[in-house]
């Protein structure tokens, strides 16, 4: 059954994918973007577009839409700690201000773009939604924030939301793709030296207690976390607010990453060994078990050469 649904953060990387997901999917979309980080023709073909803050959602958010996906956030874990005032501000007071312009018009359904970095160090792996919150940057720590604020919202006014803690999204989706400002994630970097635009790129740490010494993540591609935020919309129920974690719930370390690269991209990839960065995990994988029982998902592209493939598909197309 079609329905009516803002996308908060849609002009984004994940929002926009989302976007194109809900359209293809027979969906009416108004995605909401300030621009701030977004790009205007990242909003897809069919959808609607409103240039302005999640501030202001409560001038024209109304009861016919039947949910919100709220993608609309700050996610750069350095810029955090220098500017917490930042995140505190837009991550946690734009959600406040978004959550009561739903309870005003009467929209009672809710998908969050939560993160990993709520749970800071790990103390086990892959990593359960039962483990401690730990966040260790003001970005993990405001996205935390909001987790609670819903929870509450769900209990006290009857919301049905759902939070989909992402591990390490990558890939691209058609002509929808990453495109970060300073960019900060590891593929769009690799793939940076590939091109020719970045002579290097750093490892950070080589001395881990990994199988080849460095930092090992857990990759998911942008394709099916999308359809995860699908499957959230059919799942959220009145009153309840279900947390998710989505990854693949197995790991590729840097060096796989930057070998994937040349592999794929045909190129030489320049690697050179930097300090390690204080706060970086040995490794991050997720545990998906949730997401499978209570979602009914499973990703389908998990092969890392696949997603980079895509990665790669995408960046040259910006080239050209």
């Amino acid at each position: 059954m079609s329905g009516k649904y803002l996308v908060t953060g849609g002009a984004g990387y994940v929002g926009s994918v989302v976007a194109q997901h809900l359209i293809e999917a027979g969906h009416e979309v108004v995605v909401l973007d300030n621009l701030t980080t977004g790009f205007r023709e990242g909003v897809p073909e069919g959808a609607s577009f409103i240039e302005g803050d999640i501030r202001d959602a409560a001038t024209w958010l109304d009861s016919s839409f039947d949910g919100v996906l709220h993608f609309a956030a700050f996610s750069q874990v350095g810029e955090s700690v220098a500017k917490p005032e930042k995140y505190w501000d837009n991550n946690v007071g734009g959600t406040m201000a978004l959550l009561g312009a739903m309870r005003e018009a009467g929209v009672r359904r809710l998908v969050f773009s939560s993160t990993a970095a709520t749970y800071g160090e790990p103390r086990q792996v892959p990593i359960p939604e039962s483990a401690p919150t730990s966040p260790t940057s003001p970005y993990g720590a405001s996205k935390l924030a909001v987790d609670h604020m819903i929870t509450g919202e769900a209990t006290a006014h009857g919301l049905g939301a759902v939070s989909l803690r992402y591990f390490n999204v990558a890939g691209a989706y058609g002509r929808y793709g990453e495109r970060h400002d300073p960019e900060s994630h590891l593929i769009p970097l690799v793939l940076q030296v590939a091109q020719g635009r970045r002579e290097a790129i750093s490892v950070y740490g080589d001395d881990y207690p990994t199988p080849d010494g460095t930092c090992v993540r857990d990759y998911i591609h942008v394709a099916d976390l999308a359809e995860a935020h699908l499957l959230a919309l059919e799942a959220a129920a009145p009153g309840e607010h279900l947390i998710c974690n989505l990854g693949n719930g197995n790991g590729f370390s840097v060096r796989e990453v930057v070998e994937t690269v040349r592999r794929v991209t045909g190129h030489p990839v320049p690697e050179v060994v930097a300090p390690r960065r204080e706060g970086d995990p040995a490794v991050l994988v997720a545990s998906a078990d949730a997401a499978r029982e209570k979602l009914g998902w499973s990703p389908s592209r998990a092969d890392l050469a696949g997603i980079v493939a895509d990665a790669w598909q995408f960046t040259q197309q910006r080239a050209n």
